[in-house]
């Protein structure tokens, strides 16, 4: 008798139990379904948190894709092709052919420019030159019966003969010329690469006055780090920048072409060279370093987004992408409440329908709350505006393009954003 009262109490024990425990489950039904709602993967955001945080999207899209490599370079010439024209007299220059510019095309043996030493201080050099041949000359001729004669040293007379030598060729290279003047010539063809100096400039003997290039091509080679050689063919062009100059050079508009690139790396080099061609015109110096951006080449359809778009953690990228409205999610909820609390629900929120109905009536004209999803991306190459998604996205998506920090920033935030508390 007495263990039937202990199985009795028990039951009853139990039966009360599951009621309490049953209407827990009822009663805090909406806190469960909220908390996982909070830590499902979502972030929520309202209109005023999303336009404070200046968050953007767009639509995922296939398009056509350039993506760039950056590298490091230097600008050469070709051995032997180019000539520098030096001033063959001291004295004034002038240029025969006023129009003369870069890039003119040259003879060889074409007379450049005359110099002249008229009217300077110093005199006119062809007169002393001939002075001091015919001073030579006669030395020469004086001490040459005396060592026939073993009067002077034959050392003396050699050392007078080298000195009516010397003499000569000046005098000669320069009475070649109209008295007081020096014509100045090319020793090749080509193509002017550059005038180092302008009409009425004066020069010393030997001063550089033009450069003579036999083609009209330089060359950019370039240094390609050894990790990038799987995209070696995949190069179609390059931009380059000289350091400290913001002007970008484009081979596309310099006529340049890649010629060659190496398949070995060069011994004691991590780099492998690539070389391109161009035309040799304008202010680009042979053996100056520069900053390149190899163009690689285009992909059609590829998914890219704006660089701005990815966040980075522990070498992994990640987007933020949008999936809807939460003005849906909150009806759907809210139809959710009237389905399994009919009554308690319903008297509940009677006093705030208007109210909800007012904020999202509002939302509609203004903006409706946001929710996101952090999505893992792989990513490709870039061009450094754009970076190429090889998974993660697909056509159709939209994707946060600016603000992705805030949202970032909102997803490990504790605090529920505004507007989204379902306390009931």
């Amino acid at each position: 008798m007495k263990h039937l009262r202990i199985s009795g109490f028990l039951m009853v024990a139990c039966l009360m139990a599951g009621c309490h425990s049953g209407e827990k489950r009822h009663g805090d039904h909406d806190h469960e379904g909220e908390q996982k709602e909070e830590h499902s993967g979502e972030i929520v955001m309202t209109h005023e948190q999303m336009e404070k945080a200046g968050v953007a999207t767009e639509i995922v899209s296939p398009e056509d894709f350039t993506a760039v490599m950056k590298a490091a370079g230097q600008i050469v010439r070709r051995q032997g092709d180019e000539q520098t024209v030096a001033a063959t007299m001291s004295g004034i220059v002038y240029w025969r052919n006023a129009s003369l510019s870069e890039g003119s095309q040259v003879g060889n043996g074409q007379a450049l420019a005359d110099i002249t030493a008229r009217h300077l201080q110093d005199g006119d050099p062809i007169a002393k030159a001939k002075a001091a041949f015919e001073a030579a000359k006669s030395e020469m001729e004086r001490v040459k019966p005396l060592a026939d004669d073993n009067i002077v040293s034959q050392r003396e007379y050699e050392q007078a003969k080298l000195n009516y030598q010397t003499a000569k060729a000046a005098y000669e290279g320069m009475a070649a010329s109209k008295s007081g003047s020096a014509v100045v010539t090319t020793g090749m063809g080509g193509f002017i690469k550059s005038l180092l100096v302008k009409s009425g400039d004066y020069v010393n003997v030997g001063d550089p006055i033009a450069i003579v290039t036999q083609n009209r091509r330089q060359q950019l080679v370039v240094d390609v780090p050894e990790c990038a050689y799987r995209n070696m063919n995949d190069i179609r062009s390059a931009n380059f920048r000289a350091t400290g100059n913001d002007n970008v050079y484009k081979l596309s508009e310099l006529n340049g072409k890649l010629i060659s690139y190496s398949r070995t790396l060069p011994e004691g080099s991590a780099f492998l060279p690539a070389t391109f061609e161009f035309d040799n015109v304008g202010d680009i110096i042979a053996g100056s370093f520069v900053e390149v951006y190899l163009l690689l080449k285009q992909k059609q359809n590829v998914i890219t987004v704006p660089n701005t778009a990815l966040t980075e953690e522990q070498g992994l990228y990640y987007v933020y992408v949008k999936k809807h409205a939460h003005k849906e999610n909150h009806e759907a909820h809210e139809g959710h409440d009237h389905e399994n609390h009919e009554g308690h629900a319903l008297e509940t929120h009677e006093g705030h329908d208007h109210e909800d109905h007012e904020t999202h009536e509002g939302h509609e004209h203004k903006g409706e709350e946001g929710v996101f999803e952090k999505r893992e991306v792989k990513i490709g190459q870039t061009d450094g505006v754009r970076t190429e998604i090889l998974s993660g996205l697909k056509t159709g998506e939209c994707v946060v393009t600016v603000g992705a920090y805030q949202v970032k920033l909102a997803a490990s935030s504790s605090v529920i954003p505004e507007g989204h508390n379902h306390n009931h």
